[in-house]
C-alpha cells in the first residue's frame, strides 16, 4: 500500500531561470517603496498617537509593534504560499494597495482602539508584499550571485527604513498626519511599479501546507535554519530600540525637533542601507559566519553605549552602527536561503521575516517597559541608558547562543 502524504511532502516542478541584475535592482525598488511608509511616523510618534490620543509613552510604543503582530503572523502564511503558487505578482500588488488603504485610514477620526487595529491590519498587509519579493529574489537568485541579489532586495528594504524616518520628520514637523497620507500616495506608486517589476522566473517546488505551521515543519527538518532566524529576531530588536524608544529619547533628554531625531536615524539607516549591497558581494567570497559574528560584536557593544554617549558626537556612533549593521544584515539573510534549499525559499524569507518582527514587537515594547521602570527610581536619563544597556547585551547573547551551531554549519560545508 503507497505511503501516505504528509502535509508537507513535496512534489518536484520545474527549476525556475535566474534573475538578471537588472531584475533585481527592479525588485528592491518595489521592497524600497514598500517599506517607506513604515518608518515615515517614526519621528512624529509623539504627537501622533501620544498626544493625539493622550496614551502613555508604553502605549506609544505599541503603535511600533503592533502592526508587527501582524507581520508575526501574516509572514509564514505568505512564504509558504510563494513556495506552493510560485507566481505570486498579483498576490504582492493587492497586499500593496491593501497597505496603503490601512494608511489612508489611520488619518480618520477613529479611536484609539480602532487606531491600533487599522495599524494591526496594515502590518499583516505589509510584511505579507514584502515576504512575496523576497522569496521572489531567494528563488530567482543565481547561488554564485546570491549575495549579492539579495544585498539589492535587503539593501532596498533597509533603505526604505533608512528614508522614511527624516522625510517623516520633516512632513510631519506642522501636521504629525500628513505623513500617513504620504505615505498611502507611496504604497500606491508601489503596486502600480509592481506590476511591471516583480519578475517571476517560473515555479518553484511545491509545499501543500502554509503559515506558521509550515514554517514549524521546516524548522523541524532543518534545524540548522534556527541560526538566521535568531539574528534576525535580535537584529531587528534593536532596531525596535532605535525606530520607538531613541525617538523619545532624543526628545526628552537632548530637546531634539522631529528633523533632528529623523537625521540621526538617517546616520544610523543610510549606511546601513547603502552597504548591504557591497557587504552582500562580500559575502560570496567571505566567510559569513565571520561577518555575521563580528559586525553584531561591534553593533552590540555600540548599542549598549548611545544610551550614554554625548549628544554633540551622537551622529558618529549612529554612522558606525550603520556600518555594522550592514556587514551582518545580507550575510544572515542569504544564510536563511542557504539552509532552506530550493523548495523551501520562500517558506524561510517568512520565517526571517516573521522571526524579525518578533524582535520589533518585542524591542520598542521592552525599551518602553525598562526606562519607564529605571525613570520611576533614577530618572529617565538612567531609565534610557539602561534600555540601550540591554539591547546591546541581547545582541551579544546571540552570538554566544549562536557560535557552535554556526560552526557545525561551517565543517558541514552548508555555509562559509
Amino acid at each position: 500500500m503507497p505511503a501516505r502524504t504528509t502535509e508537507t511532502s513535496l512534489s518536484p516542478m520545474p527549476q525556475p531561470a535566474v534573475l538578471t541584475a537588472r531584475e533585481g535592482a527592479g525588485l528592491a525598488l518595489v521592497a524600497l517603496l514598500t517599506i517607506v511608509p513604515n518608518t515615515l511616523p517614526v519621528a512624529v510618534l509623539r504627537g501622533l498617537v501620544f498626544e493625539r490620543f493622550d496614551v502613555s509613552e508604553f502605549a506609544t510604543s505599541w503603535f511600533m509593534s503592533v502592526n508587527m503582530i501582524g507581520a508575526v503572523l501574516a509572514a509564514p502564511f505568505a512564504g509558504a504560499l510563494a513556495d506552493r503558487l510560485g507566481r505570486v505578482r498579483s498576490l504582492v500588488v493587492a497586499a500593496i494597495l491593501l497597505d496603503a488603504l490601512c494608511f489612508f485610514a489611520l488619518t480618520l477620526d477613529v479611536s484609539f482602539g480602532t487606531f491600533m487595529a487599522i495599524r494591526f491590519v496594515e502590518g499583516c498587509a505589509n510584511i505579507t508584499a514584502l515576504s512575496l519579493v523576497l522569496a521572489v529574489a531567494a528563488s530567482g537568485a543565481p547561488p554564485g550571485k546570491r549575495g549579492r541579489i539579495m544585498g539589492m532586495v535587503g539593501g532596498g528594504i533597509t533603505l526604505g527604513v533608512a528614508l522614511g524616518a527624516p522625510l517623516g520628520g520633516i512632513l510631519g514637523r506642522d501636521d504629525p498626519q500628513r505623513p500617513l497620507v504620504i505615505g498611502s500616495a507611496v504604497l500606491v506608486t508601489a503596486a502600480v511599479l509592481a506590476t511591471f517589476l516583480v519578475v517571476e522566473k517560473g515555479r518553484a517546488a511545491r509545499r501543500t501546507s502554509s503559515g506558521i505551521g509550515s514554517l514549524l515543519a521546516i524548522i523541524r527538518e532543518r534545524p540548522a535554519l534556527v541560526v538566521p532566524l535568531a539574528f534576525a529576531f535580535v537584529d531587528r530588536f534593536t532596531v525596535g530600540f532605535f525606530t520607538t524608544t531613541f525617538s523619545l529619547f532624543a526628545k526628552r533628554i537632548h530637546d531634539l525637533d522631529s528633523a533632528a531625531i529623523g537625521g540621526l536615524l538617517a546616520m544610523f539607516l543610510i549606511p546601513f542601507s547603502l552597504l548591504s549591497y557591497p557587504f552582500g558581494r562580500l559575502s560570496e567570497r567571505r566567510s559569513r559566519r565571520a561577518m555575521m559574528i563580528g559586525g553584531s560584536a561591534i553593533y552590540g557593544v555600540g548599542v549598549m553605549l548611545v544610551g550614554a554617549w554625548p549628544a554633540s558626537s551622537l551622529g558618529v556612533l549612529m554612522l558606525a552602527l550603520g556600518v555594522a549593521s550592514a556587514v551582518m544584515f545580507v550575510p544572515s539573510l542569504v544564510m536563511a536561503s542557504e539552509v532552506a534549499g530550493d523548495e523551501a525559499r520562500g517558506a524561510a524569507m517568512g520565517g526571517f521575516n516573521a522571526a524579525g518582527s518578533l524582535g520589533f514587537i518585542a524591542g520598542p515594547l521592552v525599551g518602553g517597559a525598562v526606562s519607564e521602570t529605571v525613570a520611576a527610581s533614577s530618572g529617565w536619563e538612567a531609565g534610557y541608558t539602561w534600555a540601550f544597556v540591554i539591547a546591546g547585551l541581547a545582541e551579544l547573547t546571540v552570538i554566544a547562543l549562536t557560535w557552535r551551531p554556526l560552526s557545525r554549519l561551517v565543517r558541514a560545508g552548508r555555509t562559509t
